[in-house]
């Protein structure tokens, strides 16, 4: 934690103060939040329970289905009630927790989005070899590195929110704790420390670009 922080709160201002347009969210969001929820649920099951989608295709889906139903039960139940209070608050403790699992999932999902796109690229270059090289061995060390790469990415971006300095300002012009409303009310000069936080996701989101090889067997998939 900084120096300087004399916050041990924040206030979020949310979507909206109108009582009527409150309903409606509420409504809106719990609705997709159930449809999300339990449409990630029966894809985990029917991949679970049929012995015909044992391929690592179908165990990605449901691992990215499983990080898609946690992500959305984190934020998702915090948001609705907020929607009803009339003050909304978040303890600092409280809030650097939500800002670390945001980046955990989201960091892990972008790190399993590009191994789904290598096996996809396998599946279509290397059919004859796709079981051999897509083993269950490859696709759990995928999977593990997945989640190691989403830890490590959050665990790095919390210590560097932890460590600013919070001095007066606590009101967050979001419904929830994210990056940038934060860096908002530092009590420093954050354009580099902005910079630092986007090289950072790009750095992560770099992952998704397509290594030279598929690039280069492009012309031969068309």
């Amino acid at each position: 934690m900084g120096e300087v922080n004399n916050v041990t709160e924040f206030v979020l201002l949310g979507l909206t103060q109108d009582p009527s347009a409150q309903t409606a969210l509420f409504l809106m969001f719990l609705l997709i939040y159930i449809v999300t929820v339990l449409g990630n649920l029966l894809i985990m099951v029917t991949v679970l329970a049929s012995p015909s989608l044992g391929s690592p295709m179908y165990f990605f889906l449901a691992n990215l289905s499983l990080l898609d139903a946690l992500y959305s039960t984190v934020f998702s139940p915090k948001l609705l009630k907020d929607l009803f209070s009339d003050r909304k608050t978040v303890s600092f403790r409280a809030c650097m927790g939500q800002l670390f699992i945001e980046h955990l999932f989201a960091g892990a999902e972008i790190f399993l989005l590009v191994a789904m796109a290598y096996d996809c690229y396998v599946a279509i270059c290397k059919p004859l070899h796709y079981l051999t090289i897509m083993n269950r061995k490859v696709c759990i060390l995928f999977l593990v590195v997945s989640w190691a790469g989403g830890f490590t990415h959050s665990v790095i971006q919390l210590v560097f929110v932890s460590r600013l300095p919070f001095c007066g300002p606590n009101v967050i012009d979001h419904f929830l704790c994210d990056m940038y409303p934060l860096l908002e009310l530092v009590c420093t000069d954050t354009y580099l420390i902005g910079l630092t936080v986007v090289a950072r996701w790009s750095h992560v989101c770099g992952g998704l670009h397509p290594p030279p090889h598929l690039l280069w067997n492009h012309p031969q998939l068309s």
